[in-house]
């Protein structure tokens, strides 16, 4: 009796355990194909949520009628193996969703929510059974409702902590989500088999065949996460799904969905043709150009170091600090990617809490944190932007890299808004893709003819050929437009949502008239 009461318990903990571990290995399974937006995010708990609703009630039911500890045991089975079918499932399944919605306003939203509902349902709705089937086979042993109940919830909640941190922490950055989630499956799987061994023999026996079928699944090769044409590295780490891609002499590096690029490498040359080149200018809008127009830079973002290679090309080796969070994407640069600068220095942390602890000041601050296409919004408030200022140089310039459409300058104003209530001079400067706009500001009061001037006398063929580009394309930014981005209220992800959804309206229209 005590063992078996044992085996129950277990049962609930893993139970707590898989559904946390599920929870967090599909908010990875999304990222590559629909990226880690507050939205995805909010759908994926929504829908788990609504999924353990449906098995508590079906799970108190089911107990009340057939109160069988074979009956728990077998449910738990199912769960398990139901777990397991999902990394061999995924792939198709994801990969329709995200192409049959792309063109929809929502489309993310939309098609997370079809690859949830396909990929989840049955599973975690069997794991909210365990807990009430628990309690209502407890309380015919001991008679005392209350108790059990809190022991049992108890136990399900340490099991949903121990879900959580593992996962995160330990599985996933080592063994990456596919593992992980087949790992959580054979939990689950070893501790059903386990209660029916003590109470129905014969059965256990069949859920062997179960739990044999996802040991040979976790034997196979895990195989490409997402495919994509010249693909040479992938990887899961505990921030990103992280992509580097070659294609004649040029490597880039690519997160999540792959909307994007985070960085860009060939050995032959420094400028990029993307957005990167840009950022070069921003010294020449210091109030002050001394015979080295900048002494040091702190690169917020450093991905695989584009940015710090053309500085160190153009301006000498200056002493950079390259502020990255994630320790994989450093290493993805170093192994492909020629991230190796000896002036650079890589550090590995948020960048705003390396500027809160940090004394140095920097002539240039770049920031370029995308989570494409979203910037975090704490690296876009006044709040930030005063930690800034506060790290540069008596005439410092920041620079932010800045998503747009042709049309909508929605991002731009809120950025630069708030960017001129902290700074005297505040510059946008478009580039040639209609992608990305550089606003830049200064410590001191500036004047755009100035930076034009020295922008237009660059003896630096680099600088003249980047300067041709961003001719006609800079315009000082004069008055606060919008309401600014605070700690409080940074609503960036309905901003961009908005932008997204206008672009996609005009796209649209331009099709029914041409």
């Amino acid at each position: 009796m005590r063992g078996q009461r044992f085996v129950l318990h277990l049962l609930v903990l893993a139970g707590g355990a898989a559904t946390m571990s599920v929870e967090m290995c599909a908010s990875r399974l999304l990222a590559p194909h629909f990226g880690n937006s507050l939205p995805v995010w909010g759908l994926l708990i929504g829908l788990l949520l609504a999924y353990l609703a449906v098995g508590y009630t079906l799970g108190g039911r089911l107990a009340d009628r057939t109160p069988l500890t074979s009956l728990l045991y077998q449910l738990a089975g199912w769960a398990g193996f139901l777990i397991g079918l999902i990394p061999v499932v995924s792939l198709p399944i994801l990969r329709y969703s995200a192409r049959g919605f792309a063109g929809y306003e929502a489309g993310p939203v939309l098609g997370a929510l079809l690859a949830v509902l396909v990929l989840f349902a049955a599973p975690v709705v069997l794991l909210g059974c365990i807990s009430p089937f628990a309690v209502r086979l407890s309380v015919r042993e001991s008679g005392s409702a209350g108790s059990v109940a809190g022991r049992v919830y108890a136990l399900s909640t340490l099991g949903s902590l121990l879900g959580t941190f593992v996962p995160v922490f330990l599985l996933i950055p080592t063994w990456g989500t596919r593992r992980s989630i087949l790992g959580t499956s054979l939990m689950l799987l070893i501790v059903a088999i386990a209660g029916l061994w003590q109470v129905a023999r014969r059965r256990a026996l069949w859920y062997m065949l179960l739990l044999a079928l996802v040991v040979g699944l976790c034997l196979l090769p895990p195989g490409e996460i997402k495919a994509a044409q010249g693909l040479v590295y992938e990887r899961d780490s505990a921030y990103n799904y992280i992509q580097v891609l070659h294609n004649d002499d040029e490597w880039v590096l690519k997160l999540n969905e792959g909307e994007g690029i985070q960085s860009a490498y060939a050995s032959r040359q420094v400028l990029t043709g993307y957005v990167y080149d840009y950022f070069l200018l921003a010294p020449l809008f210091r109030a002050e150009l001394r015979s080295l127009p900048v002494d040091n830079l702190c690169l917020i973002g450093l991905a695989a170091g584009t940015m710090a290679r053309q500085y160190s090309a153009v301006f000498g080796p200056l002493p950079i600090d390259g502020v990255e969070i994630d320790p994989a994407v450093v290493e993805a640069g170093q192994r492909f990617m020629g991230l190796d600068l000896p002036n650079l220095r890589v550090i590995v942390e948020d960048g705003r809490y390396f500027l809160a602890h940090t004394e140095a000041r920097y002539d240039v601050i770049i920031v370029d944190a995308y989570r494409p296409p979203y910037i975090p919004f704490q690296l876009t408030t006044v709040e930030f932007f005063q930690q800034v200022h506060d790290h540069l140089t008596q005439d410092g310039v920041v620079a932010v890299n800045v998503a747009r459409t042709e049309e909508d300058r929605t991002l731009v104003d809120a950025i630069a808004s708030t960017l001129k209530a902290v700074y005297p001079s505040v510059y946008v400067m478009d580039t040639q893709g209609d992608v990305n706009s550089i606003v830049l500001a200064t410590r001191q009061p500036t004047r755009l003819a100035v930076a034009l001037e020295r922008i237009a006398g660059a003896s630096d063929p680099l600088l003249r050929a980047v300067g041709g580009r961003a001719q006609g394309r800079i315009q000082e930014y004069e008055s606060i437009q919008r309401k600014v981005l605070t700690d409080d209220c940074a609503p960036i992800e309905h901003i961009v949502h908005a932008m997204v959804a206008r672009y996609l309206l005009r796209q649209n229209a331009s099709e029914v008239n041409p």
